[in-house]
């Protein structure tokens, strides 16, 4: 599902990522931990997309066997929105939308009509036990309310590979630990991919691979 291989990162002259290998296989859910600046969340954003490595010869990403440094900005752009779900630690919902209209956004740019974005929504909601607060905007939903309108959101393209950075860093305990289970009923169900970065390390154990960071490296 990924290969990445030879991933460096530099801004300046901070050497951010040092040589990062990494093979994940479908359906696998892998959590990424290390200590702040290990470079955990720059990996994330690369792996994502996001973010660009800085290329050598050997460098290379195959994201679902397509190769993504022959895309251009453009292409990227729709590559990402069909095949990868982000989800972070703040749930970054637009304020001024309903649940609803947060978890249609991906599914309009994807060009998919309002009719059918709506009908996706709701199940996806409804799936979450949101069936009741749709159009509720997010200051009227709690923390756990919202961080699973963003994993609506992210699922609402029926994305291959969901990417999580701290996705239960800013909820209470029994709420991260809903968020925590859910991951692995929508890999069970949906068989898609997880990449997890977090602090968890109730939720890093849970994963079927753990990754440590150190310095920009991956430690198995």
């Amino acid at each position: 599902m990924i290969k990445a291989t030879n991933i460096h990162k530099s801004y300046g002259d901070l050497h951010v990522l040092k040589g990062v290998n990494l093979s994940i296989s479908e359906s696998e859910v892998i959590s990424v931990v290390g200590a702040s600046g290990a470079g955990k969340t720059t990996l994330l954003q690369i792996l994502g997309t996001l973010d660009k490595p800085d290329y050598t010869k050997n460098t290379e990403l195959v994201i679902n066997g397509e190769p993504t440094e022959v895309l251009n900005h453009k292409e990227l752009a729709k590559f990402r929105n069909k095949n990868i779900g982000f989800i972070f630690q703040f749930h970054q919902l637009l304020p001024e939308f309903t649940a609803l209209e947060n978890v249609c956004i991906p599914a309009f740019i994807n060009n998919i009509s309002k009719a059918e974005a709506e009908n996706r929504a709701k199940d996806l909601l409804d799936y979450l036990g949101l069936k009741a607060r749709i159009h509720h905007k997010p200051n009227s939903l709690s923390g756990g309310e919202q961080q699973r309108v963003a994993v609506a959101r992210a699922l609402i393209n029926q994305p291959k590979i969901i990417f999580a950075d701290e996705p239960s860093g800013n909820l209470d305990s029994e709420s991260a630990e809903q968020l925590h289970n859910l991951f692995f009923k929508l890999r069970d169900e949906f068989k898609q991919t997880f990449i997890i970065v977090t602090h968890n390390q109730d939720l890093a154990n849970m994963a079927d691979r753990k990754l440590t960071m150190v310095d920009g490296k991956i430690l198995e």
